[in-house]
């Protein structure tokens, strides 16, 4: 054994070949069977989960909810193929509708466009729940399809048609998401240790670790009433992988250098294990913290990816401390075929020797010599990246959420060139008041095309508006505050429909960023504080962090602007992207610190960073590119916000990996030196 290879340590005595097998396979079979007889957990949505707490529009829909009659309607949209609907055609549509039990105000079934190239009818929907709506809907388009008469084409829309759509595309899109991301972890760890074999240990272990946690989250999520949806678990499933990973990729890089340096694969495994474990558990509760801020949110849905996400990250870094240790030295120097590392005490260590040919030997030695230099460019190039956030716009209208229009969307456009812009999604307005007044108030309130009572049960009534603006537009947010305003008069009235949810989220977004944003902040440099018993080195690592997220996310409103044509930034986009970035980001700094703070006692605090970051460079690199093309995969999705999130995050992990944590926090600690570490004081070793 070297001279400076570590002693035994007492997870060598627990890693025997006796008992690491059963510490592989004991938890793989439990999960396994939990997996198996528990399954995901289950609840049924409610039409306020997306929607922010005590909102106006939150306390519409939970009212709505609650009308016997119906939870909404559908618009159906006839439309003439060629020029306009011939009066027997209208006759016909007439019937058709009044079959489907139409209704409108002034008891005609259809409507007919003053230029006579379309026609609506309003149909009734029954159900109060989701999944009942989806299932009229579907029914309805599937009546159109077989009853429109020749000549005509019908669209259903209006928000029930919109909600359908919705569970349509997400049809099968996390079992997509799923595979897609385990192919892109395995090509890639392929890469990264050159192996046939050794990649496919990591991948079991963090892929059952992932069904894990979608079955935990969920049922705790499901067991506390927290609202959780499709997009919840795909981010759950992507963040398990992602971090899962990157832990391994720590542990095994060190496994392997140790491998080196020990006879015995299981002393390798404890040394690698012990110099790993507070990286990866200070990581993880960073990460765990960070995302639990999430919890604070206004918005029901927030919160579960806040709930879901601690979990899965708690999952993850269980399997990979404790289940992949154990497979690891159960397949012994084998496993890393071709390239096998052998015992070799008087080879140089492969984990950071600066060799003069090394990538990050040449980068370590450009930081020594021209630190001022390498700290100017790098913030020079996040300054640039950060004047996209100048041109940033938020939020999307229904017809901009998805990245190809499905029926309700186009359908919603078509109806708004022959009728009024807000026919399809009508302002909802539900009062426990005196209708009468309501509907006067609600019809003197400039902006309002037209008004209806529309149901009344139980002392509620239902008044939906018709706007003049078109969905999305200013003047249509600006008609549904006036309307607020004209309505305080009145207790128990609330405003909802799309284009108060669209205010509601806004609001509660500014609200949330004012509240996580410093907090998390305040969170993760406390917890860097504790690890490293410091206050100058935490502030800096941190504000590199933020950095990082502000660049990320300018950079990126260039590619949703001029690439990938977007119009905007779904609304929670800022929010979750900071907290995810945040949070994964500091990890890297994590592994380098750490191993910087544990090379400064015998080579001091210049040399130690510079002999961490020819040691960290490569797996950490490996890492952090795995990291941002995992979260790439969001963008499989149909869905514009998600594919946002993915894309902003890959930028921020990306511009963190390669330029942040390499050259930038080096060049600050090597201009610093020992004040790096203020105020602790490291006692030098011989």
């Amino acid at each position: 054994m070297r001279a400076d290879a570590e002693p035994p340590h007492w997870v060598s005595r627990v890693l025997t070949r006796r008992v690491a097998p059963a510490l592989a396979l004991l938890p793989l079979v439990v999960a396994i069977l939990v997996i198996g007889l528990v399954g995901d957990g289950e609840r049924t949505a409610r039409p306020t989960d997306t929607l922010p707490s005590g909102s106006g529009s939150a306390g519409a829909a939970a009212l709505i909810a609650d009308l016997p009659e119906s939870d909404g309607a559908a618009v159906v949209l006839f439309e003439a193929e060629t020029g306009t609907l011939p009066e027997s055609t209208v006759q016909d549509l007439g019937v058709l509708a009044e079959r489907l039990g139409a209704t409108s105000s002034d008891d005609r079934s259809v409507r007919v466009a003053e230029d006579g190239t379309a026609a609506l009818a309003v149909v009734p929907i029954r159900s109060t729940d989701e999944l009942g709506q989806i299932s009229e809907v579907k029914a309805l388009r599937s009546e159109l399809a077989e009853s429109t008469p020749t000549g005509v084409t019908a669209a259903v829309t209006g928000p029930a048609a919109v909600a359908t759509d919705i569970d349509a595309v997400f049809d099968d899109a996390n079992t997509r998401l799923l595979g897609a991301t385990a192919l892109v972890v395995a090509l890639l760890l392929v890469i990264t240790y050159r192996s046939p074999v050794l990649w496919i240990v990591p991948l079991a272990v963090i892929g059952v670790a992932d069904r894990l946690a979608a079955v935990v989250g969920t049922q705790v999520m499901a067991g506390l009433g927290v609202a959780f949806d499709d997009a919840t678990t795909a981010i759950l499933s992507i963040l398990v992988f992602g971090a899962g990973t990157d832990y391994a990729l720590l542990l095994i890089s060190r496994y392997r250098s140790e491998l080196a340096r020990h006879e015995s694969r299981y002393d390798a495994m404890a040394v690698a294990l012990r110099r790993t474990a507070e990286a990866v558990l200070t990581s993880a509760a960073t990460v765990v913290l960070g995302v639990l801020t999430l919890a604070l949110s206004l918005t029901p849905s927030t919160r579960a990816l806040g709930v879901a996400s601690a979990i899965g990250i708690a999952v993850a870094s269980i399997f990979v401390l404790v289940v992949l240790p154990a497979a690891l030295v159960c397949f012994g120097r084998p496993i890393f075929w071709p390239r096998v590392p052998h015992h070799a005490p008087d080879r140089p260590a492969e984990d950071g020797g600066p060799a003069d040919r090394s990538v990050w030997a040449r980068v370590s030695r450009l930081v020594s010599r021209r630190p001022r230099a390498v700290v100017a460019g790098s913030l020079a190039l996040v300054a640039v990246a950060s004047t996209g956030l100048f041109g940033i716009s938020l939020g999307l209208d229904a017809s901009e959420a998805f990245k190809t229009k499905p029926e309700a969307i186009v359908g919603a456009e078509r109806l708004a060139r022959s009728f009024p812009a807000g026919t399809s999604e009508p302002v909802q307005v539900v009062t426990e008041a005196d209708p009468d007044a309501v509907l006067r108030a609600v019809g003197e309130t400039e902006g309002v095309e037209s008004t209806t009572v529309s149901q009344q049960a139980d002392g509620v009534s239902l008044v939906e508006a018709v706007l003049a603006s078109a969905p999305g537009s200013d003047a249509a947010k600006d008609t549904v505050e006036t309307l607020r305003e004209n309505l305080d008069p009145y207790p128990e009235t609330f405003v909802g429909g799309t284009e108060a949810e669209a205010v509601d989220r806004a609001d509660a977004t500014r609200r949330d960023l004012l509240l996580i944003v410093p907090l998390l902040v305040l969170l993760v440099t406390l917890v860097l504080g504790g690890l490293l018993r410091s206050i100058l080195a935490p502030v800096i690592l941190v504000a590199t962090v933020v950095a990082t997220y502000a660049a990320a996310l300018g950079a990126s409103w260039w590619i949703f602007v001029g690439v990938l044509g977007y119009d905007g930034l779904e609304t929670n986009v800022p929010l979750i992207a900071f907290v995810f970035l945040v949070a994964l980001g500091i990890d890297y700094n994590i592994f380098l610190v750490t191993r910087a703070l544990e090379e400064t006692p015998s080579r001091g605090t210049r040399e130690g960073m510079l002999h961490a970051l020819r040691a960290t460079g490569g797996v950490i690199t490996s890492a952090g590119i795995l990291l941002a093309a995992v979260f790439t995969v969001l963008g499989l999705l149909p869905a514009v916000g998600l594919a946002e999130i993915g894309v902003v995050i890959c930028v921020g992990v990306l511009l963190d990996t390669l330029v942040i944590r390499t050259v930038l926090v080096p060049a600050v600690a090597v201009l610093l030196g020992d004040r790096f570490w203020w105020p602790r004081q490291i006692e030098r070793t011989s």
